[in-house]
């Protein structure tokens, strides 16, 4: 994805369709024509529609995106620990207008979770980005070790359950499913969110009450500088 389309699709994320409209008309044909190519490419190659929302997620959140390598969404080189951390991007979109949709509530899942992944995870503890949207528009991003103890105390109950027996390979595809209060009280939780009060409060119909009452607390969100570090 080129830069030009990058900023682009960070620009809706934050701040909207009427400020990304007023930028769109200052670009020339030519820078036009490269990001609708760019676009296309994308999403015509990508088999879930998330490649744009955990892309922006993991460059806000100081990491670079890793598309289309399976694993790990993104990565970073630490210099200081001479090590590369890893992240992975949980992210959910919901639409304002449409009451069929689940609130969001910090929620996300492993999809054919297994014993083993589970034990690459803890032992690369990446940093977990669950990102929230409602219709394209960032309205949170939750940072996290995955090694915060009520985080993978609930993953763990959840492979017990679905392998009672140990790890079988004739067992079909298994999903291990987290919650905003499953890593709440994490010690390394940064919380990210962009949206001005007044539309917070505005799109409050669409975030459940404990994200919510999360979100409200001043104390409790990041800077986006202090965030991608």
């Amino acid at each position: 994805m080129n830069e030009g389309l990058m900023n682009l699709v960070e620009s809706f994320a934050l701040r909207g369709q009427s400020e990304v409209g007023d930028e769109l008309l200052s670009k020339s044909k030519p820078d036009l024509a490269a990001m609708l190519l760019d676009l296309l490419t994308a999403y015509y190659n990508d088999l879930n529609s998330l490649t744009l929302r955990e892309a922006v997620v993991v460059r806000l959140a100081g990491f670079v995106p890793r598309s289309g390598n399976p694993g790990y969404n993104g990565y970073r080189n630490d210099a200081d620990a001479d090590r590369t951390t890893f992240c992975e991007v949980k992210p959910k979109n919901v639409r304002a207008a449409s009451p069929k949709d689940k609130k969001l509530n910090g929620d996300g899942a492993f999809n054919n979770y297994t014993w083993s992944k589970f034990e690459r995870h803890r032992a690369e503890n990446p940093k977990m980005l669950v990102a929230g949207f409602i219709d394209g528009r960032l309205i949170y991003i939750f940072k996290f070790d995955f090694n915060e103890e009520d985080f993978t105390e609930r993953l763990e109950d959840q492979l017990v359950r679905a392998f009672p027996n140990g790890e079988a390979t004739n067992r079909g595809p298994r999903s291990a499913a987290f919650r905003f209060r499953n890593f709440k009280n994490a010690k390394t939780l940064q919380t990210y969110c962009p949206v001005p009060t007044a539309e917070l409060e505005r799109l409050s119909n669409r975030i459940t009450r404990p994200v919510l009452a999360h979100l409200r607390t001043p104390s409790a969100l990041t800077t986006l500088t202090d965030f991608a570090q």
